[in-house]
Order: structure tokens, then sequence, then C-alpha cells
């Protein structure tokens, strides 16, 4: 089997821009796999092209040998946009193997440790700004049976906060946790906000609310401030989605940098990168639980990872995503209360939908995380719950 052909596709999905692989081979088998890199997607695609003229004739099911030349090969080695135009091949890779073997790509990884996973919504809270408005979204998410949210309450603070900012922040918690008692996990994303002092300080008021984790509290630059923020730190610390290679996360655990990894298959080298992590981490009794924010085709890889590993501990899926999803792929994402099911088809279990493509090109955004607009991620007009069993809930 031999590599024809690696076409690449940057889609608009408001929040960001799908990038989609597929890669062809002479086998008439294909692969797809996905790379979405934010604020960055034309070097991603610049580096898939570079990619591209290397891998052409090359048998696609090597992939350990592939991903690891195409590493050594590198002279600045590690990197988001190198990295994540890796992962796209790599799952695309993957991808094409489970098809060949006419198996899920889970069960070329292990095998099902579980039929099922528990998710975290992210993106349950579209345009809120006021605690009152975090609130209703709350309360309308655990309607539909969702036990486990996540969000940013932060505004645009980067560092630090003055006290008028932290006492608002703090209510929006608070409020949030009141509207959805004690039976679902609120999960508080930190986005690299913060230096070591306010790190702790959120920290520590964040504990009277019993949060299932804080996410990366400090900026990625310094593993040291992000350990220093979890030894002070009398709640769970979650992190490590920045992270693009092995080395980095040998460091991350070794300094003791959190008690939950996070690393996102699209951008640390893809799907073998992940399982590697993943023992890595368990050697060190820390779960895993993959940044997962991105399009269907990741959401895809990732499952297969979630279910062939036994120290998975939940996953990361954005609740509402832009109307025309679907357009994309053919996925199918099916929520049965609280979790999300292991799809069975071969390889990935979806394919793209390569002649809608051109319908939603690519345009250039924005890093909201510090301007105030950090909810503002879905176009005005119908909100779409695109998981097979919440329809009911579409506007």
């Amino acid at each position: 089997m031999k590599i024809t052909d690696i076409k690449s596709y940057a889609v608009y999905a408001c929040r960001t821009n799908f990038v989609f692989v597929k890669i062809e081979t002479d086998e008439g088998i294909s692969g797809i796999g996905e790379g979405t890199l934010e604020y960055k997607e034309n070097a991603l695609l610049g580096a898939i092209q570079d990619i591209k003229r290397v891998l052409i004739g090359q048998d696609p099911r090597q992939v350990e040998r592939i991903c690891g030349e195409l590493y050594r090969d590198s002279y600045w080695r590690i990197g988001p946009v190198l990295q994540s135009a890796i992962s796209a091949v790599e799952i695309a890779m993957w991808d094409i193997k489970g098809k060949k073997a006419g198996v899920p790509v889970y069960e070329m990884l292990g095998g099902k440790c579980r039929d099922s996973v528990r998710m975290y919504a992210n993106v349950w809270f579209a345009g809120a700004k006021t605690p009152e408005e975090f609130a209703n979204a709350a309360k309308k998410a655990k309607k539909m049976g969702v036990t486990a949210l996540k969000w940013d309450p932060f505004g645009k603070s980067y560092l630090y906060m003055e006290n008028d900012e932290f006492r608002r922040s703090i209510e929006i918690v608070e409020a949030v946790r009141g509207a959805v008692g004690g039976d679902v996990d609120l999960l508080i994303e930190g986005h690299g906000r913060f230096d070591i002092a306010t790190g702790i300080k959120v920290a520590n008021a964040l504990k009277p609310f019993e949060p299932y984790f804080f996410e990366e509290p400090t900026p990625p630059d310094s593993y040291d401030a992000i350990a220093e923020v979890r030894r002070k730190s009398p709640v769970p610390i979650a992190g490590g989605e920045r992270i693009y290679g092995i080395m980095q996360m040998r460091e991350y655990l070794e300094k003791g940098c959190v008690d939950f990894v996070q690393p996102d298959l699209s951008h640390c080298g893809g799907i073998s990168a992940v399982k590697k992590m993943a023992a890595m981490a368990e050697s060190h009794y820390v779960a895993i639980a993959p940044h997962n924010p991105s399009g269907p085709v990741a959401n895809a890889a990732t499952l297969s990872v979630a279910a062939s590993t036994p120290t998975f501990r939940i996953l990361e899926i954005c609740l509402t995503d832009v109307n025309w999803r679907s357009d994309f792929t053919t996925e199918q994402v099916v929520f049965d209360h609280g979790r999300i099911l292991i799809p069975d088809g071969t390889g990935l279990g979806l394919e793209l939908k390569e002649e809608n493509m051109g319908k939603y090109p690519m345009q250039p955004i924005d890093l909201r995380h510090y301007k105030g607009t950090l909810t503002d991620v879905r176009p005005a007009g119908k909100t779409c719950y695109y998981f097979t069993g919440l329809e009911e809930y579409n506007e």
C-alpha cells in the first residue's frame, strides 16, 4: 500500500477553523485526520504540504516509523505547528490501518476498556456574561443529563485580578454551583491566565465549591509555576494541553505539575503519542483527561484512545457547535446519561463530506481570552446540540 495524495481542508466553524486531512492510497482505502490549530491555520496548512512531499509513495500503515522520521528530520523539533501537522496525518494513517484490518482503531490499541466514557461539557455557556446567565445555562445543561460542566469565569483577566474582578468571577462559580446542586461536577478553566500568587488565591477561593479540577492556572511557559500552584492548592490541578511531545510530558510529570494531564491528540503527535503519554502518567498515578474542544475527526480519534486506555478519566466535548457541523463529516456522537458511547465503525468510524468543504471557507479568527468576549463562541441564531439524544433541545 502506498500513499498517492494528501488533501487538506480548512473550514470555518465560528470559534475556530477546523483543519482536516485526507490521505489517499493506491488500494483505494483513504484515511482522515484533524490538526485544528486555533489561529495559526495558514502555517499549519503549509506544514501539511511539506509533509505531503515527504510521504507520497510511503506505506501509511508504518505509523511509528513515519512519525518518528518526521520528528527526527525536523531540525527545530517540536512545536504546535509541526506537531499538529504530524498529528493530522498520524490520525489519518491509523484510520487507514483500521479500515484495512476491518476493525475500529481502538481494537489495534489493545481493545476496549469501556463501552462509554463520561463527558464534561464545554461551550454550554454561549453568550453568558453575568452570574444569572451562567446559572440559567447550567440549569439547561443539567436538564439534558450533563453531569460535569467546564468553563472559564475569569473574563479578560491576565496574570492578576483586581478585587472586583476576583469577586465577580467567584460569584459566577457560586451561581453555577447553586443552580446545579452538588450532583454535577464543576471544572474551572484558567486558560493559563494567572501568576503564581493569583493562581493560589483562586484555587483557595474555589475550594468551597468542590471543583473536579482547576485547569491550567498559570501560563504554559513555566512548569515550575504550575507545580508551585499545585503544591499549595486545596483542589486538584489539571493541565498539559500545550504539551507537544513525550519529552515535555516526562518533565511535566516529574515536576509534579498536575493531578490530571490533558494532552491534545490534534497537537502532540496523534493517537500513538497520547497512548505513550497516558502510560507515562500512569506510572505517576496521574489520570488522563485529554483536551478535546475541536472538530469531529479529533473527537473520533480521542474516543479511540478513551476506549482503550485504562487510566482515561473524563472526556471534554463542546456541548454545542455551529449548526453546519454535520456538513463536514458523517459523525454520529451518541449521548447517554452524561456519557458518550464508543463508536464501533471501522477505522475512526466517520468520513469527510468533501463536497461541502468549499461552502465554509476559512476566516481569520483572533484569540478572545483577554478581550472580554470569551463566551462569544457561537453565531447568533440557532444553537446546535449535535449529539444523538439531544436533538429535542435545538432551538
